[in-house]
């Protein structure tokens, strides 16, 4: 007899749930609705709100329309896509993440607080061409660093001031790694702030994944290719359990893996549907069954 459990941790974060749920309403009362960029980064989510009549454009879409109204999703918008929508008379409907605000804010008051003439560098740790990290980079006018990985941060001038944020979906480990980097290398002269900016709701299904794949012979992570958050999740399984393996939808699932396993454990990212994961566990169960015939 096999055992297929589904995390009861992985699924949608409070934003993509809170974006998605805004997306729902607005089909349903029948209007016109774009999004700007893919409302979530699973291709299954995004192909079954589309079939509901969301309509996903790229900003230079955004900029051809007039009178429309467009959803912002949970990853956030630099400060030229409000004005831009102001100028067209386009609604924007906001679904950016809470947290994703609040950071958003902190680092526009650090910029705007700073004087021209100081040579603060605000650092972003997170990933380059991210729609969350162009929004936080817009707030100054695309002035601040960003440094993707912890080797990085050699790149900064330690002579001058540091105020260190994060995406809100990156590893803390890492983020406490960079940290340190600076505090052992930054002039005596120059004054470091950090501010840990992660996500606890992202942050805390670390630890939860690794205790959830170690608990099983065989882990499929189900995610779209394009979630950063993902592939960190992802690579935590497969420390814990190198029998894990990533797929996007319940077509992937090599049957043959399937052989010789009791326990079978189905999770994903921020960005992964329960449903698609029900999918998944349909999928598997039915093949255990023709097997036994």
């Amino acid at each position: 007899m096999v055992n297929v459990e589904i995390d009861e941790g992985s699924g949608f974060c409070f934003g993509v749930t809170t974006a998605i749920k805004k997306a729902e309403e607005e089909l349903a009362k029948g209007t016109t609705l774009y999004c700007l960029g893919d409302i979530v980064h699973n291709g299954q989510e995004c192909e079954r709100l589309k079939k509901m009549g969301l309509i996903t454009i790229n900003h230079e879409e955004f900029a051809r329309l007039h009178n429309a109204k467009v959803l912002l999703r949970a990853h956030g918008e630099p400060p030229e896509t409000y004005a831009l929508a102001k100028a067209n008379h386009i609604e924007i409907i906001d679904a950016t993440c809470p947290v994703v605000l609040r950071l958003q804010k902190r680092i526009k008051q650090e910029f705007d607080n700073t004087p021209d003439s100081h040579d603060t560098q605000i650092v972003i740790y997170g990933k380059n061409g991210h729609a969350e990290v162009l929004g936080l980079v817009g707030q100054t006018h695309g002035k601040a660093i960003v440094i993707e990985k912890p080797e990085e941060v050699v790149q900064l001038d330690f002579n001058k001031d540091i105020r260190l944020y994060s995406q809100t979906t990156k590893s803390l480990e890492e983020f406490w790694q960079i940290v340190e980097y600076i505090k052992e290398h930054i002039s005596p002269e120059a004054s470091f702030e950090y501010f840990d900016t992660i996500c606890r709701q992202v942050a805390n299904r670390m630890p939860n994944i690794r205790k959830f794949a170690a608990a099983h012979d065989l882990i499929f992570f189900v995610c779209g290719r394009k979630s950063s958050n993902g592939k960190i999740l992802f690579q935590e399984c497969k420390k814990v359990n190198p029998n894990s393996y990533l797929i996007d939808q319940p077509e992937e699932i090599d049957r043959n893996l399937l052989k010789d396993v009791h326990s079978i454990g189905i999770c994903g990212a921020t960005s992964t549907p329960k449903w698609l994961m029900e999918e998944c566990k349909k999928v598997i169960l039915n093949e255990k069954q023709t097997n036994k015939k």
